[in-house]
């Protein structure tokens, strides 16, 4: 198949796990639901095979490191994903948390709780902040290292006030994702006309 083309989420707790799956699912992709945990469970080599595995792109993998300052076994496991030959990286879903003054990195452009698409930087419920180009995070330290297409920061998947909650239909999340394909060369209105299954996961 080829390189395996591949969207980075930097969260992985259950409500980021339910709603990258039913984003997943809406765009036509594939998550590994697996590579879901706080902290982040499996290594980079385990979660490169399961990719692999997938039948089909885009794939959507998650990473958290549970608020570990510096390089956790997440953000490893991330690094390992993203520089792998076989790996094609469309974009990261760079996610904020309240570990501010902490850990931050660079963004492209942001995802508000409102759906904004902005230069300035969101904090964990989806509120702007002053920052241009950055949000604060515990999965981030690495991406300033990592040569990708384009860094989506938003606030807390699945939550932001209930506001990215799967029955509101994730509208955050799925904006991010809807940058991230666009950005890619995909056609996302297709997609945009129909509801998703959600069950369907990998």
């Amino acid at each position: 198949m080829g390189k395996r083309r591949v969207i980075l989420v930097t969260d992985g707790d259950e409500y980021a796990k339910k709603t990258i799956q039913y984003v997943a699912k809406f765009y036509g992709g594939r998550c590994i639901s697996s590579s879901f945990g706080n902290p982040t469970k499996l290594c980079g080599e385990e979660i490169v095979a399961l990719i692999h595995q997938a039948p089909y792109d885009p794939v959507f993998v998650m990473f958290d490191d549970s608020g570990f300052l510096g390089e956790g076994f997440g953000e490893k496991a991330l690094k390992y994903v993203a520089n792998d030959p076989s790996i094609e990286v469309l974009g990261i879903i760079a996610v904020a948390s309240k570990t501010h003054d902490s850990e931050w990195a660079k963004v492209d452009i942001t995802v508000d709780r409102f759906g904004e698409v902005s230069p300035y930087g969101v904090d964990k419920s989806g509120i702007q902040e002053m920052d241009i180009g950055r949000i604060n995070g515990d999965t981030i330290y690495c991406l300033d290292e990592l040569n990708v297409p384009i860094i989506v920061g938003v606030g807390d998947i699945g939550k932001m006030a209930r506001i990215d909650d799967v029955k509101n239909g994730a509208p955050v999340t799925k904006k991010a994702v809807e940058i991230i394909l666009e950005r890619s060369g995909y056609d996302v209105s297709k997609w945009n006309k129909h509801e998703a299954d959600i069950t369907d996961t990998f």
